[in-house]
């Protein structure tokens, strides 16, 4: 295929090749050198990383606020998580509410963690990787966006009620209780948040993937266990104010499995198993560098 075959005077056959086969092949092996490009680690441009970080944010919360809250339906959703949490045996939610509550200083930090820390670590992490695994972050940010669209996904299909504000339970809203600052959960910020999108959680899946990748990538051991221990004490958290429940936690730990997915179908391969540098080293990006590490006199 792709080659024509001619008869010569001598009566032998030759083949010639096809243009229309050599424009194909040249035109797909183009497209691959691009699409290996794209998915080939590099340095990832500050601007452009703040400028999409920003926006994405953006679009999330406009898309995560504009879901309709249908409220009869959410409460509706809660009230069979919790009987179907019951029938598993897993309902404590409300024992450790009422426990941890009476801990006026411990709930009250807990709602505090609960209200920044969600959005400081992630962004912290982000930073750190972009700074010192900048071959790794445009991999390890795939895994987070992709985790957070298909969370949206949930928020529409499936709104839920946080347990404090279910009918009939004797949850405490623990940051009205104490009056604590700065929630969107409750309280006056409440309005500008869905207050019926629980499910799946994003405190876990956001936590979990800054855990994971401090894991992974971290050399330092008391640092990654740190990084284990910080989902760990986000699910405790979320728990005892009463803003999820266990199964949400579930459903945010499968989307982080989907982010994952998509970022290592993409990049083949998982996010720490690329190298710490993209190929163009430390230098700018596309700025090739000799052998000894000093740019080529000639530039190539």
């Amino acid at each position: 295929m792709g080659e024509t075959t001619v008869k010569s005077m001598e009566g032998r056959t030759a083949t010639t090749p096809s243009p229309i086969a050599d424009d194909a092949h040249l035109a797909a092996h183009g497209t691959g050198r691009r699409l290996g490009r794209l998915r080939a680690p590099r340095r990832p441009r500050l601007w452009f990383e703040v400028l999409l970080i920003a926006v994405s944010y953006w679009t999330y919360s406009m898309i995560r606020n504009a879901v309709p809250e249908q409220k009869a339906q959410a409460l509706r959703n809660a009230d069979w998580i919790w009987d179907a949490e019951k029938t598993l045996g897993i309902a404590v939610e409300q024992t450790v509410n009422h426990a941890v509550n009476s801990v006026t200083w411990l709930i009250v930090s807990m709602n505090y963690y609960y209200a920044t820390l969600h959005f400081i670590v992630t962004i912290g992490v982000l930073v750190w990787l972009y700074r010192r695994h900048p071959g790794r972050y445009a991999a390890a940010r795939l895994v987070l966006f992709a985790t957070t669209g298909v969370a949206l996904v949930g928020y529409y299909f499936y709104p839920l009620a946080p347990p404090r504000l279910m009918n009939g339970q004797d949850f405490i809203d623990t940051v009205l209780v104490h009056h604590t600052w700065g929630s969107m959960a409750s309280g006056d910020l409440k309005h500008m948040s869905n207050q019926y999108a629980a499910m799946p959680s994003m405190h876990i899946g956001w936590s979990l993937w800054c855990g994971l990748m401090i894991f992974a990538i971290a050399s330092v051991p008391w640092v990654r266990v740190l990084g284990l221990l910080y989902p760990a004490a986000t699910l405790v958290v979320i728990v005892s104010t009463a803003n999820h429940f266990w199964l949400d936690a579930v459903g945010g730990m499968l989307c982080l499995a989907f982010g994952f997915t998509v970022s290592a179908l993409w990049y083949g391969k998982l996010p720490h198993r690329l190298p710490k540098l993209p190929a163009d080293g430390p230098g700018r990006p596309g700025k090739r560098t000799a052998p000894t590490g000093k740019p080529s006199p000639s530039g190539a």
